[in-house]
């Protein structure tokens, strides 16, 4: 499938097709809210994200910053071209458990370190995630982990047909 077309940013906004490949790392200061089980697991201006032509961006908080238990180790790895390799992290909070639904980087590759003691959620997993009080929405698909904020605009990959992307 050939390259989409990339929406136009108003002011304000970036344009997902304007980010980089490979990806550029960043720290940031919004404020990160994340809610499972009716209980907030984490609240955080120590944000770093990543941003990646035609994702929305991820955004890696601190692990230190997470509530105590809320992250335990899961089964299951991953390996990225650019980040290296990721192992997956079981999310508690309020009683609930959502399995495989964070990820972190403990040795990332050169030029990602700052990835390195921090986590990302996949957002659809939990109650709510927001970004300076800003209910994210979920990347499409079931494999990226991307926020989408009004802050961003695609088209995102990850809907149907973006695969080629």
């Amino acid at each position: 499938m050939p390259r989409p077309r990339a929406e136009k940013p108003g002011p304000g906004q970036e344009s997902v097709w304007d980010y980089p490949r490979p990806p550029r790392v960043e720290q940031v200061a919004p404020l990160v809210t994340i809610r499972l089980g009716g209980q907030v697991i984490v609240e955080t201006r120590d944000v770093v994200r990543v941003l990646e032509t035609s994702h929305p961006p991820v955004y890696y908080l601190p692990i230190a910053d997470f509530v105590a238990g809320s992250l335990l180790d899961a089964n299951g790895s991953s390996f990225c071209e650019y980040k290296g390799t990721a192992r997956y992290l079981d999310v508690l909070g309020g009683g609930e458990v959502r399995r495989a639904s964070a990820w972190n980087y403990p040795q990332p590759s050169r030029g990602f370190e700052m990835l390195r003691d921090r986590v990302a959620v996949y957002a659809q997993a939990m109650d709510e995630c927001t970004v300076d009080g800003e209910i994210v929405t979920p990347q499409p698909g079931g494999f990226y982990g991307g926020w989408i904020t009004s802050g961003v605009v695609g088209p995102f990959k990850g809907v149907p047909g973006s695969l080629g992307w």
